[in-house]
């Protein structure tokens, strides 16, 4: 393994010497301060932000105890990213979905879709690592339980949205759930955060293979 890997593969890379992690944490406080300006529904934006600091404060609050390689926190902060970007402008209301609907006529917005995806993408990963440190994974339970957590948190998600639309009163469908008249947008979101996570993980598989196939020979 070379060092370049090492870098990105290992979990005991002290904070003050883990250059790659100092400049991913840089690039997420000012990422957020700047989605805190001014955003386009402030409530909306502290109801979607909420979880995430909650995230975000347990990863620096149990980082002496458990660490994540530096591909896990890159894989996370690309998906913080995306969901920071959203909270700032609403799921419903983003540039990127304005674009989409001017360019090919589309009705609903696509975003939360994407994000949904994105989640099972670039979190089924660090699962992995959480699992493998924690349960001992073998044969096909290594691909399939991250998978299924994956699914699990997805679920878990909505029935929280539900709960929140639920407190929220008439409105809280709108502004906590989003389901743009698809009566199957809980279901259809949970399905792409599953198929997120089964794409990555046979990226994964693939990866190993190629690598114990390269070994062998």
């Amino acid at each position: 393994m070379t060092e370049n890997q090492s870098k990105w593969t290992s979990t005991s890379i002290p904070f003050s010497q883990n250059k790659p992690l100092q400049f991913m944490t840089i690039v997420f406080i000012l990422s957020f301060g700047l989605m805190a300006i001014s955003p386009t529904n402030r409530s909306q934006w502290l109801a979607n932000s909420s979880a995430l600091i909650a995230v975000v404060l347990a990863l620096v609050f149990t980082y002496k105890w458990f660490r994540f390689s530096n591909l896990s926190y890159l894989l996370m902060l690309v998906f913080f990213l995306l969901h920071m970007y959203a909270a700032h402008y609403t799921y419903e209301g983003t540039p990127f979905d304005h674009w989409l609907k001017i360019s090919f006529h589309t009705k609903r917005s696509y975003y939360d879709r994407i994000v949904h995806f994105a989640f099972g993408l670039l979190i089924t990963f660090p699962l992995l690592e959480v699992l493998k440190s924690k349960v001992k994974l073998s044969g096909a339970w290594t691909y399939v339980l991250p998978v299924v957590v994956v699914l699990s948190f997805s679920a878990l998600f909505e029935i929280l949205e539900m709960a929140a639309a639920l407190v929220a009163g008439p409105s809280g469908e709108a502004k906590f759930v989003g389901l743009q008249g698809d009566v199957f947008d809980t279901h259809k979101d949970m399905a792409l955060g599953l198929l997120g996570g089964v794409v990555f993980m046979c990226m994964l598989a693939w990866k190993w293979k190629r690598k114990q196939s390269t070994a062998d020979h």
